[in-house]
């Protein structure tokens, strides 16, 4: 019998406890043997609660206990999970995380510390929540070279817009809504500036590049100064915005940015609504790829991590051989990157607005007025802050390089 611990009695935590009673019989078959979870480790007691006997307040009774084998980080944040973790795995335990934060801070260390510990340290859960997508990335597609992924990779993020586009709300009414359901925390800030998705990405990114990749690095936007305004553009143009976290690597080079982007029928993420989230991977050999579901929520993502326990549980004797070296890998100056570009300006600003452009596309949409709205041609980044600059634009939405207009 495998015996685990699980460190963090929160949402994820909770729910993992939840995944393995209720599932285990299955759990035992997937992983060879019964799974036993013989410690949660919090600073809380939970008096009623089924994990009430198995609650301990010192992480040293799990890291010197021989009998653990397998240790389930769901504490969130960096310290002292790193720590935690990284004790865990140098003792010998395999270590499943839900914990986004560390794996993009500390990820290329730990996977050389269980290498060296021949134990595993597996994260299904911290990029897409319930959706599988770093198994599919670095064990199904073993054959193929990944140089694209893009993706919806923040529930909270994807509600509000969605709210905004179906329902014709403002930022901050999607918001509240959002948080009235318990999608979004008191303090949004993480979601809604991007950085959420923006860590995801760093993941994804250094996964199929194989190196390092320093969220701090990535062009990040959030979707704070999108308006129904917006939205009422993107309807005439039979378009929606989405928060997007996309990487690309070829050559050698990344290119890597999370913004809000004007996505066209055609766009394999665009039916992605709601609290879901979506990832579209593109494989030389395989071609596209969507995988979608629930990216966050309690049962969901412990789920995933239940599924590493039975990986790590499954798969003791064996090393996972996943490649994230130390060198670090700094995206190309987001200044060369190329998209069109979606613009308003007040009327007044009209002329100058072309005369910068050139040749635009104006956009209508009912019920505004006082303002114009147009598409640019393609261009940089670089050219287009340039052209800005005599330009008073009320707002800039780029929009997805395989979108026709």
């Amino acid at each position: 019998m495998a015996k685990i611990a699980i460190l963090g009695y929160g949402t994820v935590g909770s729910g993992v406890f939840e995944v393995l009673t209720m599932n285990a019989d299955s759990v035992a078959v997937n992983a060879g043997e019964p799974v036993e979870i013989k410690y949660v480790l919090d600073l809380r007691d939970f008096p009623g609660d089924p994990a009430e006997d198995k609650i301990v307040h010192d992480v040293e009774i799990i890291l010197n206990d021989p009998e653990v084998s397998v240790v389930v980080e769901t504490m969130g944040g960096n310290e002292p999970a790193h720590t935690f973790v990284k004790r865990a795995l140098e003792a010998g335990k395999s270590v499943c995380t839900s914990n986004k934060n560390l794996v993009e801070a500390y990820g290329s260390e730990l996977l050389k510390i269980a290498k060296e510990k021949k134990v595993r340290f597996l994260f299904e859960a911290a990029v897409g929540g319930g959706i599988p997508i770093i198994r599919p990335i670095k064990d199904a597609l073993t054959a193929d070279k990944v140089d694209f992924v893009t993706g919806i990779l923040n529930g909270t993020c994807n509600y509000i817009l969605t709210k905004m586009s179906e329902e014709g709300m403002e930022f901050e009414d999607a918001l509240k809504s959002a948080q009235d359901n318990g999608f979004a925390e008191r303090d949004p800030a993480a979601d809604i500036e991007g950085h959420d998705s923006c860590r995801k990405i760093a993941i994804l990114a250094a996964l199929i590049s194989e190196k390092n990749v320093n969220f701090e690095d990535i062009t990040t936007e959030g979707i704070t100064n999108i308006t129904a305004s917006d939205f009422a553009y993107a309807k005439g143009l039979g378009m929606k915005v989405k928060l997007l976290s996309s990487a690309s690597y070829e050559g050698g080079k990344l290119k890597a940015i999370t913004a809000p982007f004007l996505v066209g029928g055609d766009n394999r993420l665009f039916n992605v609504d709601d609290v879901i989230n979506g990832v579209w991977v593109h494989g030389n050999a395989v071609g596209d790829l969507v995988f979608q579901g629930a990216g966050a929520g309690k049962l969901p993502t412990a789920s995933a991590v239940s599924s590493d326990v039975v990986d790590a549980v499954k798969n003791c004797d064996t090393v996972y051989k996943l490649l994230w070296s130390d060198e670090t890998l700094t995206p190309e100056p987001t200044g060369d990157y190329s998209f069109r570009y979606f613009i308003r300006v007040n009327d007044a600003g009209r002329d100058a607005a072309v005369n910068a452009f050139g040749n635009v596309k104006n956009v209508e949409a009912d019920g505004i007025t006082g303002e114009t709205a147009m598409i640019t041609d393609v261009m940089t980044e670089k050219e287009f802050a340039k052209k800005a600059e005599s330009v008073n634009i009320i707002n800039m939405i780029r929009i997805t390089p395989d979108t026709n207009i």
